[in-house]
């Protein structure tokens, strides 16, 4: 990165994105934004490290293998999921696809459990499948 972050320039902070993380960066990205994430990528660069999350998906794959990442894709059509949450009980099925609950198919465990606390939950979390 050679890259003056003192002077930003939107269209060259557009083509670093692509190089650094090779796909364009989300829309409506603010140049202030941009900037203090290849502010850190530098100094990942200078100090060789990696960011705390990628560290924590990286040892999960160390130690667990690939499911590891994704609990969920790990679980076999025919298992079946309970919760109670305020009193009452969930039951979700996986399937090839998705998982059903209530005779609805949902996509993702995260889904199902927005649906359920009305607030945004990690689904696999939500149902105790993670590690």
């Amino acid at each position: 990165m050679s890259l003056d972050l003192t002077q930003p320039d939107r269209t060259e902070f557009l083509e670093l994105w692509r190089e650094t993380f090779g796909r364009p960066p989300p829309k409506n990205i603010s140049m202030g934004f941009m900037q203090k994430v290849f502010t850190f990528e530098r100094q990942c660069m200078a100090d060789r490290r990696l960011s705390k999350q990628t560290l924590r998906r990286l040892k999960a794959i160390a130690r667990d293998g690939v499911s590891a990442v994704n609990p969920a894709a790990s679980l076999k059509p025919g298992t079946y999921l309970m919760r109670e949450w305020n009193g009452r009980s969930y039951q979700v099925e996986v399937v090839s696809g998705g998982f059903v609950m209530d005779s609805k198919t949902y996509s993702s465990l995260s889904a199902i459990a927005k649906h359920i606390t009305g607030a945004h939950w990690s689904g696999p979390r939500f149902f105790g499948v993670s590690p």
